[in-house]
């Protein structure tokens, strides 16, 4: 069973034991997510497509902790100015694993 639901105004297509990183939340490891906005459920051989969310459908996920993305360097230069900046950033997410969609 696959599903699309959305979240933090992003899409994300799952199927059940998907591991995928959301924006941070502040949740304990363990606990239990729900995310109701579903957009599309697909099963066995049937598809129900939303408009805009599909009735009923909810996206059920296993906090499995916080993890942090790639290392963005940012860089200021302004030219005949003999000014630079430099900073780095490094987004936290939260891990989660899809445990049941519910069509």
């Amino acid at each position: 069973m696959e599903a699309v639901f959305r979240d933090g105004g992003r899409q994300y297509k799952v199927s059940e034991g998907t591991t995928l990183d959301i924006d941070f939340r502040e949740v304990e490891d363990g606990s239990t997510l729900e995310f109701p906005e579903v957009l599309f459920v697909s099963g066995e051989g049937d598809a129900r497509i939303g408009s805009p969310l599909v009735d009923g459908a909810r996206v059920t996920a296993k906090v499995l902790g916080e993890s942090k993305g790639p290392k963005l360097i940012v860089m200021h230069f302004r030219r005949r100015k003999n000014s630079k900046t430099r900073v780095g950033h490094r987004q936290k997410h939260t891990r989660i694993q899809i445990e049941k969609i519910d069509a």
